[in-house]
């Protein structure tokens, strides 16, 4: 897939994402207010901050595929990791919201819930409506690798699991268990912030250059030592920018070679790698064996 494809895939996704997080605030409102239940209200906002991570998201994905400048040469593919931090502010300052309210009703007189199956119907369909995004989102990322979308797609997990622990509470008001809905929306805040950690230190890895994976590296080697006339590999560096792999490395090779015919074994050790890792921006240095 070349980069024109994944620009296309990674901005449908942000679109589709957006559209759906509005459409999830519009039923869970309608539903919350009929229903009165905390953890459905848990689950508004944390499609209010999916739908603000979601237009992050796509700001930083447009961002990141604009070519590279004379003022940014390596490109902007980190603004994507950019906003993965600000969507981990989002989602924390909201998880700490809910888990003050969840604990301040818990200690308190429990409000009964009223409209259960109103809100077991919406629920029904914010699942559907997930699950269809996350199935969409799932293949975007296997497609382009992109981490903002995957970040994207964590949110909308959370929010799977949050509709199904609704599902949880609405079902056991209907019991005579109002406080059970208390224990979930805590259970999901906490939920919450364990992926923020996660999130971060994710984009962490990337801000600072974290290099390929050990088996891509091995894969850089296998193909380059592949070209005939190449004697060794050393010095492998490599990082992500975005879409982009930025690598580079050291070609040993027969010092008795001329210039052309160096350059020329240079070149299919770059087309090897690229036959692989069509985006990759790769810088070859050749050492004399």
């Amino acid at each position: 897939m070349n980069l024109a494809q994944r620009s296309r895939l990674m901005t449908y996704a942000t679109i589709v994402s957006v559209m759906t997080a509005l459409l999830l605030i519009v039923v869970k409102v309608i539903a919350w207010t009929m229903t009165g239940s905390l953890s459905l209200l848990a689950t508004m906002v944390d499609s209010v901050m999916d739908a603000v991570a979601s237009l992050i998201t796509l700001v930083a994905v447009r961002i990141s595929l604009a070519p590279a400048d004379d003022e940014h040469r390596f490109g902007h593919g980190k603004a994507e990791y950019l906003s993965v931090l600000m969507q981990a502010v989002f989602i924390s300052g909201s998880a700490i919201i809910l888990f003050l309210q969840a604990a301040r009703r818990l200690t308190s007189d429990s409000t009964p819930l009223v409209n259960e199956d109103i809100g077991i119907a919406v629920m029904v369909i914010s699942i559907s409506a997930t699950t269809a995004l996350l199935m969409f989102q799932r293949y975007v990322v296997r497609r382009t690798g992109s981490t903002a979308i995957a970040a994207d797609a964590m949110h909308y997990k959370v929010d799977l699991l949050t509709n199904t622990a609704v599902i949880v509470a609405l079902m056991t008001s209907i019991y005579g268990y109002p406080s059970m809905d208390s224990i979930l929306t805590i259970a999901i805040a906490v939920y919450m912030l364990t992926g923020v950690v996660r999130l971060v230190w994710e984009a962490i890895k990337h801000l600072m250059d974290h290099s390929l994976p050990v088996e891509q590296l091995q894969e850089i080697e296998r193909r380059c030592l592949s070209v005939e006339g190449v004697v060794g590999v050393h010095e492998i560096r490599t990082r992500v920018s975005g879409q982009i792999p930025f690598i580079q490395l050291h070609l040993d090779l027969d010092g008795e070679l001329t210039l052309r015919e160096a350059h020329d074994i240079g070149y299919q050790a770059k087309q090897s790698v690229l036959e692989w890792l069509p985006n990759a921006d790769i810088i070859i240095h050749l050492d004399p064996d």
